[in-house]
């Protein structure tokens, strides 16, 4: 599926992605978790498809119902008592919607980074970051490689020893370790050989060198600009307005905010336009699209 807001300047996707993160993680007024949750299981979606879906029922819908019924445990602040525990800690209505908030943000954030790690590719952060701190872009640029990179051997070493007959589901239990052992100590070997072929790799190009020179296919362009103007935009008039405290919500002692107000809903369109911008972007780029071969 193609991507148009992938396809813009990295400068753009990182700035995005920095005040959406940002404002998703201390931001904390229960529509704003909320519309934040939305807008980034739609960006993943479009994104990541069906693997959106996977870590989104698999992942976060258990880790949502886990924080919400923890946090209420060992959280007992708030004035609204419901019960007591059996060991005499009060459970408050406080710490139950407190909790449930929590669960939200923290699924909102994971939703947004794998949307990160998909546009973010490892040659826009050496784009951005490789003149100014090189070795911070190249160490950030291998990990984000490495994962799935490491799990695409892992699959080729275990498939190799199952045919062989000695795959972890083989034999009985002691042989099942001693083939788990095998494969670890085959990937810890893989693993470091990479890592010294790499670093070798990077040394003969000449990698932190002074005056050193690297190609780059990234242009900024006018719809570069325009995209980024209202980003910058839109992030600096919602940080004024949060200081200014136009959505302000607390949950504890007691939860109280404004949450219906008119200065409060015209935060939450202008949150939700940026959260929204990657796919109204990609929806407008699909129209102009179907109009340009309609046309011909």
């Amino acid at each position: 599926m193609k991507d148009a807001f992938s396809q813009m300047h990295p400068i753009v996707n990182f700035i995005f992605f920095a005040f959406v993160i940002g404002f998703s993680m201390f931001i904390m007024n229960p529509a704003c978790l909320l519309i934040s949750l939305v807008c980034a299981l739609v960006n993943a979606l479009y994104l990541n498809g069906k693997k959106a879906v996977r870590l989104s029922v698999l992942y976060l819908l258990p880790t949502i119902i886990i924080i919400a019924i923890v946090n209420p445990v060992f959280n007992h602040d708030g004035v609204t008592m419901l019960a007591y525990f059996p060991w005499d800690n009060p459970l408050t209505l406080e710490s139950i919607i407190y909790g449930i908030a929590t669960a939200v943000l923290l699924s909102s954030i994971v939703l947004w980074f794998s949307c990160f790690n998909e546009v973010m590719t490892s040659d826009k952060l050496i784009y951005l970051f490789g003149r100014a701190i090189p070795s911070l872009s190249l160490v950030l640029s291998m990990a984000l490689r490495f994962v799935p990179k490491f799990i695409f051997q892992f699959n080729v070493i275990r498939n190799s020893q199952k045919c062989i007959g000695r795959d972890i589901s083989d034999g009985n239990l002691l042989q099942r370790l001693k083939n788990a052992a095998k494969i670890i100590s085959i990937m810890i070997s893989w693993a470091l050989e990479n890592a010294i072929e790499t670093a070798d790799s990077m040394k003969s190009r000449g990698h932190g060198l002074k005056g050193r020179t690297a190609f780059s296919i990234y242009r900024f362009s006018k719809r570069d600009a325009a995209v980024l103007s209202l980003i910058m935009t839109s992030g600096v008039i919602l940080i004024i307005m949060s200081v200014l405290d136009v959505a302000k919500f607390r949950y504890f002692p007691s939860v109280k905010g404004n949450v219906i107000s008119a200065p409060a809903i015209i935060y939450y369109a202008l949150y939700f336009s940026l959260m929204i911008m990657p796919l109204a972007i990609n929806v407008w780029e699909g129209i102009k699209w179907k109009r340009l071969r309609s046309a011909n």
